[in-house]
């Protein structure tokens, strides 16, 4: 469903200053007008966003479970929440890292396929051999989002040389860059790897990251 383009993530969660106030529809619809084909946003501002914009919308859940690290869509609950909205696309984590309850991979996404199987996927990946594992299970797009677990820790943003790694290996998904990016030279580097697409979040729609970046040059 989704278009080659740029992606905006919109997402506001508890203790962020944008958070509880619908914004981030106004922040979708704003992106949409600025050129987005697509935007990325927590599921309950989701059906919110789909009222104002006409473009497909990812929908996640972000939620911390004790002694686990794995915080974006983690178990069948989360899943259900975003299955409850208008989303076009589910965001998973796809690292290999241990989900709460124990369950794999794989048997999440059956019950995702089995529950709404028109709903496409999208993982969360931060290294190559999670990229191809998650192509095997049948993701329909493959996002580099999460190249800063343990695993990466200290890899600088965004790892343009593994997004080329990830487009080289990956055949069928569809490749999504995403991660640390701010620079329109970056995305300039970015578009002759050629992903099908790109996300930016908080370059956009997060001013507090942003003022605090120009505070930090100041």
């Amino acid at each position: 469903m989704l278009n080659r383009g740029l992606i905006v993530s919109c997402q506001a969660c508890v203790n962020e200053p944008l958070y509880g106030y619908g914004i981030m529809p106004i922040m979708a619809k704003a992106a949409v007008e600025g050129g987005a084909v697509g935007i990325r946003a927590l599921y309950d501002d989701v059906d919110a966003i789909k009222k104002v914009v006409n473009v497909p919308v990812i929908g996640l859940v972000k939620r911390n479970y004790q002694n686990c690290a794995v915080y974006i869509t983690p178990t069948e609950k989360e899943v259900d929440l975003v299955l409850a909205t208008r989303a076009d696309c589910l965001a998973i984590d796809a690292t290999s890292r241990p989900r709460p309850g124990g369950i794999m991979l794989k048997d999440l996404v059956s019950y995702i396929r089995s529950k709404k199987p028109d709903v496409e996927l999208m993982a969360d990946v931060d290294t190559l051999e999670n990229a191809i594992r998650a192509e095997e299970i049948g993701f329909d797009y493959i996002s580099t989002t999460l190249r800063y677990t343990e695993e990466t820790r200290g890899i600088q943003l965004p790892d343009i040389d593994f997004l080329a790694e990830v487009i080289k290996r990956v055949k069928r998904s569809k490749v999504i860059a995403e991660g640390g990016i701010f620079e329109t030279g970056e995305l300039e580097k970015i578009s002759r790897i050629n992903p099908y697409a790109v996300v930016i979040g908080s370059a956009v729609t997060r001013p507090a990251v942003i003022t605090n970046r120009f505070v930090k040059a100041l």
